[in-house]
């Protein structure tokens, strides 16, 4: 593989301009994790014209997704609206999601993969290309998988200058899981699969790896926690003094109100602001899960509010608390 990085192999696999905006996509091979095959697939986004970039912003989807959740084939989404907006902007795609290939031990990968190998060598190499610190937009799994890297602190205020957490949450109580011999039984099911189908189950077009799966079990049964088996990330939160945004919707039954702004509640040292996305806050509906970045009442009311955030690191003064 040739590289386009010092820090380890990294191969462009293509560079094309997609009306106003330049993509290039790269392939890192960061070798940092047990599993060596580990490939991860970044999208750089930003204007054809431009001569220099502006601030970087990484975005992470959440489960069953891929990079077209920020970015579509007609060059709509909060990526394009971020790039035209002056930002050099990165889409990520985790293990074997979107052009990020499936790596040997797909079956096992785990959040705790994701924030202690895969996030950090992204954040390493968008500095280098970049020269400035970037910041960061999770949506679901992938705002999960960031509050994962900073409460596990492999990811920190060098690598951090803000965070937006979307609809994110790990407080969400599945009361069977509390009683041992159905979470026994509920691990001892999954054994025979390796993936998780997000088109069987009409959640999205990408599949999960099992391994996901029987690692939130274990965040949620009887004495769980959310970590693994060196830290404990919800601990971690506590001392994180990166800029924080929680942002949940009312509509979503998935990630509830109540749970996202406990996520939001742990992070007690950062600066930090939290908004619902409903009607009674002034917005248009009570946006959904998906809905809540992507639909075209996003495009006029969230889209606006993640570029104020990420220029001022607070929402602004109509949407802050009294």
């Amino acid at each position: 593989m040739q590289s386009s990085s010092e820090l380890f192999p990294v191969a462009l696999i293509s560079a094309e301009l997609r009306g106003d905006l330049s993509e290039d996509v790269y392939r890192l091979k960061p070798g940092n994790s047990p599993d060596f095959s580990v490939e991860l697939a970044l999208t750089r986004l930003g204007l054809a014209s431009e001569e220099s970039r502006g601030v970087p912003v990484i975005l992470l989807h959440g489960s069953f997704s891929n990079r077209r959740f920020w970015y579509s084939p007609r060059g709509i989404g909060l990526g394009p609206y971020l790039a035209r907006a002056g930002f050099d902007v990165w889409i990520a795609e985790m293990r074997g999601h979107g052009l990020s290939p499936r790596n040997h031990g797909y079956s096992h990968n785990t959040v705790a993969d994701y924030a202690r190998y895969d996030l950090p060598a992204i954040a390493a190499f968008v500095r280098e290309q970049s020269g400035q610190t970037p910041h960061w937009v999770g949506h679901s799994l992938g705002g999960i998988t960031l509050a994962a890297a900073l409460g596990g602190h492999y990811l920190g205020e060098e690598e951090v200058a803000s965070a937006a957490l979307f609809g994110s949450q790990i407080s969400r109580i599945y009361w069977p899981l509390k009683v041992p011999p159905v979470e026994w039984g509920s691990r001892l099911l999954l054994k025979g699969f390796r993936h998780v189908s997000g088109a069987r189950l009409k959640r999205g077009p990408e599949d999960e790896p099992i391994g996901l799966v029987r690692e939130s079990l274990r965040w949620h049964r009887l004495f769980g926690r959310f970590g693994d088996r060196q830290r404990d990330w919800w601990a971690g939160m506590a001392e994180v003094r990166t800029p924080l945004l929680a942002v949940s919707a009312a509509g979503d039954m998935q990630d509830p109100t109540w749970s996202c702004r406990k996520l939001h509640e742990q992070f007690a040292s950062a600066p930090r602001a939290f908004l619902e996305l409903s009607k009674k806050q002034g917005f248009s509906s009570d946006y959904g899960h998906v809905e809540m970045l992507v639909s075209k009442e996003a495009q006029g009311e969230v889209w606006p509010l993640v570029e104020y955030w990420l220029r001022e690191a607070q929402l602004p003064p109509h949407l802050q608390p009294a």
